[in-house]
């Protein structure tokens, strides 16, 4: 799964449809922390760390995800993680869906 994205929306916009898809989208679902810096010329960084509950793995899951505008367009990096239990990291699939959550959050305005 590819998991960097360009979007013809801008940062704020995009960070609105995320944090919309993962809080408001879920019962479980909520913002760990938020950071972001501001570079010359507007260029801008912004990492947000997401995290959910998915009864499939019995456990949270944690998202991270990136977005800056330092090319032509919005460019959004995640990265899903916390699967399994113990030793074993196999998750059922489920940090693939929580990836997917952003996925179709973006995909209205995907490039």
């Amino acid at each position: 799964m590819e998991h960097t994205y360009y979007v013809s929306c801008s940062m704020e916009q995009c960070g609105d449809l995320i944090h919309s898809a993962i809080v408001d989208g879920s019962i479980t679902g909520e913002l760990l922390d938020h950071y972001a810096v501001k570079g010359p010329n507007g260029l801008e960084c912004a990492v947000m760390v997401y995290e959910k509950h998915y009864w499939r793995v019995g456990n949270r899951l944690t998202l991270t995800v990136t977005i800056d505008n330092m090319s032509a367009h919005t460019r959004v990096h995640i990265i899903g993680g916390g699967g399994g239990g113990g030793l074993i990291r196999f998750d059922w699939g489920a940090a693939e869906s929580f990836e997917d959550v952003v996925e179709e959050a973006l995909r209205p305005y995907a490039l």
